[in-house]
């Protein structure tokens, strides 16, 4: 689960917004409230804010999101849960406060709204209000027996190391089996194998690199491996199309029928590789020695 939070000086329209009906928004938890409709909890909110006019932003705004795969699922009363366990993290149970859930997306969450101002007229801190939220919701979803933002994040590196290594290894069978000698025939080996690769432009319309499209994930180049830069992948084609020196490569390239030029940090990479690999294989074959 998702905590996030901060502090915000528009009540009315906030709750107005958290009741939204086009939303399919339903009350799932109040406290210290009597109002039935955002009007009157703005009212509310007020009478007790007017206690500490120099605290601007009065109110608390908070957004609880469960993993979708829990949330859909989730009923009212199960949601209602949640957000009083987590304004009881966040010693919030004095003031006043009314949640929301919003299922209008393709995940439930829920807004919650509580009164910065305490009825001692004394303002909540909010010092790292976003950081603390993110902490009680951890600890909300530990408690409940929810999936956590930690657990989130460790599966979705776990995917991507696992989305990553596929690319490469569809990659190198590319380059050992096709040892394509152009960029177009190495993209359309590629996508044979269903992973797209996609050309970086810079802002003045050259050719920087290259980033790789496969199961929905999407990374630079360098990111899938530094073995695949696009300098790398670039110097590996020419080096198959038998371009041994820097000097041999132009600073234009033939990418889907039209002719591109390139930035000047990628040529420059593509000759580095070029030297580097024609040395490497010099001292492979024992040339010099």
């Amino acid at each position: 689960m998702i905590g996030k939070g901060t502090s915000i000086g528009h009540t009315g329209t906030s709750i107005e917004y958290g009741w939204n009906q086009e939303k399919d928004a339903e009350i799932v938890f109040s406290e210290h409230l009597a109002g039935t409709d955002p009007q009157q909890i703005t009212e509310e909110f007020k009478l007790i804010q007017e206690q500490n006019t120099r605290c601007q932003k009065n109110t608390l705004s908070f957004i609880l999101s469960p993993i979708p795969e829990e949330g859909k699922n989730f009923s009212k009363e199960q949601l209602g849960e949640v957000a009083q366990r987590f304004i009881k993290q966040m010693q919030l149970k004095e003031n006043q406060a009314i949640a929301f859930v919003h299922r209008d997306k393709a995940h439930t969450h829920v807004h919650l709204y509580v009164n910065r101002i305490g009825f001692d007229g004394k303002a909540y801190n909010d010092s790292f209000i976003g950081k603390r939220s993110q902490l009680a919701a951890e600890n909300v979803a530990k408690e409940m027996g929810l999936t956590t933002v930690k657990e989130v994040q460790l599966e979705r590196g776990r995917n991507f190391i696992k989305v990553r290594l596929e690319i490469k290894n569809i990659h190198q069978n590319v380059m050992m089996t096709e040892s394509p000698k152009t960029l177009d025939s190495y993209i359309k080996a590629m996508q044979e194998r269903n992973v797209s690769v996609i050309p970086s432009i810079n802002k003045a319309n050259r050719l920087q690199g290259f980033r790789f499209k496969y199961q929905g994930h999407n990374f630079k180049a360098s990111e899938v491996h530094r073995s695949m830069s696009g300098g790398r992948i670039m110097a590996q084609l020419s080096q198959n199309y038998g371009i041994t020196k820097p000097i041999k490569l132009g600073k234009t390239i033939n990418l889907l029928g039209k002719t591109m030029e390139m930035s000047t940090n990628f040529a420059t990479s593509i000759a580095k590789n070029i030297i580097k690999k024609t040395i490497k294989k010099a001292i492979d074959t024992g040339i010099g020695y």
